[in-house]
């Protein structure tokens, strides 16, 4: 894949920042996100506050992610009307920017939809915290656009010695966020006009491109990204023959509506990741073993000469590769949360470890893994 370019999105964003993630069970997260991820707990909502909204909250770090889990502890609160509406899942994703005032003027001249003026405030250290949100195609889910002090919290929060978390597993950075809607079209039209995001990639898959007899299902997914900031969007529709069939319809149907289907992590060296995730029993999904046994043709045909890897420890691990023209990459998806729990409630998101090697694409090569 070659170099790509954009003019950037105008919007002055420099990364990302927290996402906030809906839960009915705040302390199977706590598990999830401390015990098993190894992602220390930096934050919690004042109970002054979590009183006054009717949640509770509590917020995770690691490397330069940041994820807040919401629960409700009122009827009536926003996070009960959302799990009235959905499962567990991501409500806002969040954006770092430089100028908040700057990045409203741009968003109002393109006509988008706020949810909330630019709110400003200090955290309990002093530091100045502004934001605000808009409205997005993907249902429930909003934007959200922060201007912060280094490491000011969110309003409300008060920050807690994470203790001996240390984040083993070295999460360094949200390398993308993943969506899944019905149709692309309308999504995408906006990113690219309200958001200002250039088509950054593509692709088309279907099971049936593969073997015509199978059936199957498929998907199309068109990647936006922000040239500036080096944001990327992913986004999937599912697509003919067996609409129906398609995880991605599939997913729109459990979660209730369109949605974040995953965020993926970058990691420096994913082999010792997953080793220890899956020892704290995180779940993965199976990869067949014929896959490793193609694997080396389907390399040399895409012109990734200087891979070195131990095939048998990827495989013994389940780590997915992918590349082109001498770059390449290693992947691997955990089961969404209503498998890992056996409880539709925990929802049809999953996380991603990907760590990179030049290559700038998406696993086009794995989807078959993932559809199998």
């Amino acid at each position: 894949m070659g170099e790509k370019k954009g003019k950037g999105s105008g919007l002055g964003i420099v990364g990302y920042d927290t996402y906030e993630f809906v839960v009915g069970d705040v302390e199977r997260s706590r598990r999830f996100y401390s015990q098993m991820m190894d992602v220390p707990e930096v934050a919690r909502l004042d109970d002054r506050e979590a009183a006054r909204r009717g949640e509770d909250a509590v917020v995770f770090a690691a490397g330069k992610a940041q994820c807040v889990c919401v629960s409700s502890r009122e009827r009536g609160s926003s996070a009960d009307r959302w799990l009235k509406r959905h499962p567990d899942g991501v409500r806002v994703v969040g954006f770092r920017v430089r100028d908040i005032d700057a990045t409203q003027d741009v968003l109002t001249e393109r006509n988008a939809t706020f949810c909330t003026d630019v709110i400003t405030v200090t955290d309990g250290q002093g530091r100045p915290y502004r934001f605000f949100d808009i409205a997005t195609p993907l249902g429930d889910v909003r934007f959200r656009f922060v201007e912060r002090a280094s490491n000011a919290l969110p309003p409300g929060f008060s920050a807690i010695e994470p203790g001996s978390e240390k984040n083993s597993n070295r999460f360094q950075i949200i390398d993308h966020v993943t969506s899944n809607l019905l149709t692309l079209e309308p999504h995408v039209t906006w990113l690219r006009d309200v958001m200002g995001f250039d088509e950054y990639w593509r692709v088309h898959f279907h099971t049936a491109d593969i073997n015509p007899d199978s059936g199957g299902s498929g998907l199309a997914s068109i990647v936006m990204w922000d040239a500036e900031s080096g944001i990327k969007l992913a986004n999937n529709e599912p697509a003919t023959p067996h609409y129906e069939s398609s995880q991605i319809y599939t997913f729109v149907e459990s979660n209730h509506g369109p949605g974040v289907q995953h965020v993926a992590f970058h990691v420096p060296a994913i082999s010792s990741a997953v080793n220890q995730l899956r020892g704290a029993g995180i779940e993965f999904l199976d990869t067949p073993g014929t896959y490793y046994d193609m694997l080396p043709e389907r390399l040399v045909r895409q012109k990734v000469n200087n891979f070195d890897h131990d095939l048998d420890e990827l495989k013994r691990l389940g780590i997915l590769v992918d590349g082109e023209d001498e770059r390449y990459l290693l992947q691997i998806f955990m089961v969404e949360g209503g498998l890992l729990y056996d409880d539709a409630a925990a929802g049809p998101f999953f996380y991603e470890v990907i760590q990179r090697f030049g290559a700038r694409g998406f696993g086009e090569g794995n989807f078959r893994a993932l559809f199998e």
